[in-house]
């Protein structure tokens, strides 16, 4: 069972789907009346489907240590930046920081060093924060199979791979050193992590590399794919778009507002049943127009650097070179922190963008995931009002 043979078809043989050819209709050039259209039958499907709900999430950065060569991210191996890998104890507090602003769904993020970030660190991590954090996700290098099912043993149930970009020369062209190379490796992840029993898998393009339309098509085909052959998962698409970051990488195909509310509507008209979500890339105005449209996911708050939300990991800030920590010359200031992977464009706090969805009649969610749902881990004795309380609390 392999996406990529079908993947070929579609990418290099013109191949089409009945849905995929709906799809491709849906991206061509559209007036404003026309676009209006779209965004009304987005909205109307996502109410249909998903109510006035708007899950919150906030990512958690572990490490912007980085084997690979990434033109476009910050994190890339040979940027001089700002280097840290957070302790356990370190991402425990960077999470209960989250917990007291409300949030029980956080993404743990990685760059992809096995120096660093190895021998367990990952599990012990998500070990740590399961108890008081119920829906962990992960967006780290890809695994194998094995890999990944300790993972979701230790309690993680939810994998976010974006293959970055779906057009195989322009990979090729901004991945020039590392494992991420691996085109067909990276592309066959979601898969991966299926078998290991992840519930929970969310695949995305970062709008800005390649045509947005190609993009888009291509993603579409991924999705439809896992939806038939991983069906027992629930799934999310994103469409990051390019930030500024170390490195100054400037978007060689910019997807524009209007190209990108194309994209959100012909997702929920294709997908209707699938989770969109939208980050902190985004501009506040532009999250507030596209809140009650289609997205059911967002973060909030973001940081993307380690430590971000509590200043851990500061007194421990390098250079990496050729895999070899560097020290600093000059001891970094006291407000010095660890690069982040990107600029993020809305920095509201999590209860202004939580007012904000209230104001717009859509009803915040911090938490809809609870391991008790499959009575997991679970003692005997916890009872049903037990139950009732935590999701009272919520």
């Amino acid at each position: 069972m392999s996406f990529v043979s079908d993947f070929n078809r579609v990418d290099r043989d013109g191949w089409r789907t009945p849905l995929l050819r709906r799809f491709e209709s849906l991206l061509a050039p559209r007036s404003p009346v026309e676009l209006e259209r779209l965004a009304r039958d987005a909205a109307a499907l996502t109410r249909k489907h998903f109510g006035r709900t708007m899950r919150l999430f906030a990512p958690v950065y572990l490490s912007n240590e980085c084997v690979n060569n990434c033109a476009y991210c910050g994190f890339s191996r040979d940027n001089p930046i700002l280097r840290v890998t957070l302790s356990v104890g370190q991402v425990v507090r960077e999470a209960r920081h989250l917990a007291a602003q409300g949030f029980r769904h956080v993404l743990l993020v990685a760059g992809e060093h096995p120096k660093f970030v190895s021998d367990g660190y990952l599990e012990e991590c998500i070990a740590a924060i399961r108890d008081f954090i119920p829906t962990v996700a992960i967006e780290v290098g890809p695994m194998e199979t094995a890999e990944y099912r300790r993972l979701v043993e230790a309690g993680a149930e939810g994998l976010v791979v974006y293959q970055e970009t779906y057009d195989r020369d322009a990979y090729a062209a901004y991945h020039t050193a590392g494992p991420k190379r691996d085109f067909d490796w990276r592309l066959e992840c979601p898969e991966r992590g299926y078998a290991a029993g992840f519930r929970r898998l969310g695949v995305g393009a970062l709008l800005g590399l390649s045509d947005w339309r190609g993009e888009l098509l291509r993603l579409a085909a991924h999705l439809e794919w896992l939806q038939r052959h991983c069906w027992k998962a629930a799934f999310t698409v994103s469409l990051p778009r390019l930030r500024p970051a170390a490195g100054g990488f400037q978007p060689r195909h910019p997807a524009g507002d209007t190209d990108f509310v194309q994209a959100i509507c012909a997702l929920r008209l294709c997908f209707p049943q699938t989770g969109i979500v939208l980050s902190t890339r985004e501009s506040p105005a532009l999250r507030d127009a596209l809140f009650p449209l289609g997205v059911t996911t967002i973060s909030a708050g973001s940081h993307t650097e380690p430590g971000g939300y509590t200043g851990e990991g500061r007194d421990d800030l390098h250079l990496t070179v050729r895999g070899r920590r560097i020290e600093l010359d000059e001891t970094p200031s006291p407000e010095a922190t660890a690069t982040g992977q990107f600029d993020i464009a809305d920095d509201r706090p999590p209860e202004a963008v939580a007012a904000r969805l209230r104001q717009l009649g859509l009803d915040p969610v911090w938490k809809d995931w609870d391991p008790a749902i499959l009575g997991a881990g679970l003692p005997a004795e916890l009872s049903l009002a037990r139950l009732d309380e935590e999701i009272q609390a919520c």
